[in-house]
């Protein structure tokens, strides 16, 4: 397996795709985005290998997001490629306009009910407006958790091992390379930052305790590498797991440490005390994460929601100044 290199703007760093060339077919795990220059990055890579677009046999992504499926089409479209995306992702890949209707009313929803300002709000649609987007949508064949793929001239499979949180149809591909346990994260599991949950894909619901169930997964099956959807390999990918959990620990006490400070308030006001000023895609990822929290601390019994406000629960101050410096910890 080749991993690609592709450029990226967005704050994860440089996109990666992953290419198996080496047996009876050619297959291509995530494309990166919809820009010429990375385009010409993929096409190029192709050409070094002695391929094309074209060759292609089969395309798989890890989930729905425009920096991993931006030429799915494009390659569908020259190569006649099957191209495979989990079942919850696939109508928003393949451009279901109901689909991206649906996903569309329900971020404006959340802007309301997060307290998100108006003028905030215009600046974020004028984003996600500008973004763009494939010029052309594949056709998909749908896959759920589990599943398992052959691969046509090489000694080992591809398995789906579904990690939502992140995105509700994120998936990690498992398998074997030269006699070790191997995956490839996308953006489940990713080497500097920790992937936004609760913003990126709003249709999640108790998105932080799937994304930390999938975490813990991770912990446990112990891999030997991952290889992400941004930036460099994880030579220890439990390692890795383990401390985006506790990085989630920490910041369920600073969400309940803002509401023991600021009383009843907003997600957008929790937001604001956790990341300052935002900017750009961050004035979605910023509330969508704090959401995330506020919504499983609620759940937990530790906040009470009451209408858009949400306040700490009776008892939950005076535990506050007894523990102090102490994480709390998560369950799911």
């Amino acid at each position: 397996m080749d991993r690609i290199s592709l450029s990226n703007s967005a704050f994860e760093g440089d996109n990666n795709a992953y290419l198996f060339a080496d047996g009876r077919e050619t297959v291509l795990i995530d494309t990166g985005d919809w820009m010429e220059t990375t385009r010409e990055q993929l096409e190029a890579a192709f050409d070094e290998r002695g391929l094309a677009f074209a060759d292609v046999d089969r395309i798989f992504l890890t989930h729905w997001h425009g920096d991993h499926t931006g030429l799915a089409g494009v390659i569908q479209a020259e190569s006649g490629a099957e191209v495979y995306a989990h079942e919850a992702d696939a109508p928003l890949i393949e451009g279901d306009e109901d689909a991206w209707e649906s996903m569309h009313d329900l971020q404006h929803r959340y802007f309301d009910e997060w307290g998100m300002p108006e003028e905030k709000q215009a600046v974020l649609k004028e984003r996600m407006a500008s973004a763009g987007g494939a010029n052309e949508s594949p056709t998909v064949t749908s896959f759920e958790d589990g599943d398992r793929f052959s691969l046509e001239g090489y000694d080992h499979d591809l398995e789906v091992v579904h990690t939502s949180g992140h995105a509700a149809g994120l998936s990690m591909f498992e398998t074997t390379l030269d006699g070790r346990r191997e995956v490839v994260s996308g953006d489940a599991l990713l080497p500097v930052y920790t992937p936004n949950v609760g913003g990126a894909d709003v249709r999640v619901d108790q998105p932080l305790e799937k994304y930390l169930r999938a975490l813990q997964g991770i912990v446990d099956a112990d891999y030997d590498r991952a290889w992400p959807g941004h930036r460099d390999p994880i030579d220890d990918p439990a390692g890795r797991a383990q401390y985006i959990i506790d990085h989630h620990e920490e910041r369920a006490f600073r969400v309940l440490d803002a509401l023991d400070r600021k009383g009843p308030c907003d997600t957008w006001t929790v937001s604001a005390d956790l990341f300052g000023e935002l900017e750009s895609i961050h004035i979605l990822h910023g509330p969508g994460e704090s959401y995330a929290h506020l919504e499983h601390l609620e759940r937990a019994g530790t906040v009470v929601r009451e209408g858009d406000e949400y306040r700490l629960a009776d008892g939950v101050s005076e535990v506050l100044a007894a523990k102090d410096e102490e994480r709390w910890t998560l369950e799911y």
